[in-house]
């Protein structure tokens, strides 16, 4: 990492997610470049979660410390976040490695810090590269599902979670259910349309937040609320920049699924397609539950 000093910085950067010229998202993001190379950044209202930041907005933020580098090489293929701890609302310290730079992939390793203590709360390693014309076969197909026109928005009211209010959720399958009287399902697999709300163009930071739109999974396995939480999650980007801006700001049909419960975690798959069933990420998280 970066050498750094021993406490974050006292000027403010409430600033950064406060310029009603932005777009919420954007706002949400912001870094300010520090002179020792790293990241300082302010944590979002309009993206909270039941503990601390939605992990989508956070991911995005840690990739932004990579797209806003100006040694950064290529473009992101891969990135792995550890939430080891909550975020605390208010300021951090995105502090970045790039420990090693090859012909044509690039490595990186992150920690987000808080507090006088420069507490360690995250933890990420990423890898970015130049992407080359090759031979192309994708393998997995699309879903054929019903249109987002076609369906109705989801009306996802829960108290002190306004991060679901940043997007429009139509769900095709797999509709989120905290009815403690429904249920249980042997099928933990949801297909639902998304976009940013309001809507915005597609880039690679949106897409990384959109890769854990997730409700987890044992919602839908378990009746009720299962308290649970991400614990690592990798993303995988199928698409660079430019193909995102075909996408612009239609909505992208998000695919997740189960794999495995049991003692205390479980593992979710996602996929996010976009228009003419073009697969633009993947992702793969470990998520703990307690009942």
């Amino acid at each position: 990492m970066s050498d750094a000093p021993t406490s974050l910085p006292t000027s403010s950067s409430a600033s950064l997610s406060q310029d009603p010229s932005l777009h919420p998202f954007d706002r949400a993001i912001a870094l300010k470049a520090l002179p020792d190379g790293n990241w300082l950044g302010h944590t979002s209202a309009d993206y909270r979660n039941m503990v601390g930041p939605y992990g989508g907005i956070t991911a995005a933020t840690v990739l932004n410390a990579i797209l806003l580098h100006p040694a950064r090489l290529g473009e992101p293929v891969a990135l792995t976040v550890n939430y080891a701890g909550p975020v605390q609302d208010g300021e951090f310290v995105i502090e970045v490695e790039v420990f090693r730079t090859n012909r044509a992939t690039q490595h990186w390793m992150l920690r987000l810090v808080q507090g006088a203590e420069r507490t360690p709360v995250l933890s990420a390693t990423a890898v970015t590269a130049l992407r080359r014309q090759a031979w192309s076969g994708p393998e997995l197909d699309m879903p054929d599902v019903p249109p987002a026109s076609s369906l109705p928005r989801a009306q996802i009211d829960l108290a002190g979670v306004p991060w679901t209010a940043r997007y429009d959720m139509r769900f095709v399958r797999g509709a989120l259910s905290l009815d403690p009287e429904s249920a249980a399902s042997d099928d933990s697999c949801t297909e639902v349309w998304m976009r940013d709300e309001p809507p915005r163009p597609l880039d690679l930071a949106s897409l990384c937040s959109m890769c854990d739109g997730f409700f987890p999974r044992i919602f839908l396995r378990r009746p009720g609320f299962v308290p649970a939480g991400t614990v690592s999650m990798t993303v995988y980007f199928h698409a660079d920049a430019q193909t995102l801006v075909a996408q612009h700001d239609a909505p992208v049909l998000g695919v997740a699924r189960g794999q495995v419960f049991a003692q205390g975690f479980f593992d979710q798959t996602a996929q996010v397609w976009g228009q003419g069933g073009t697969l633009l990420a993947s992702s793969h998280q470990i998520v703990y539950y307690k009942e």
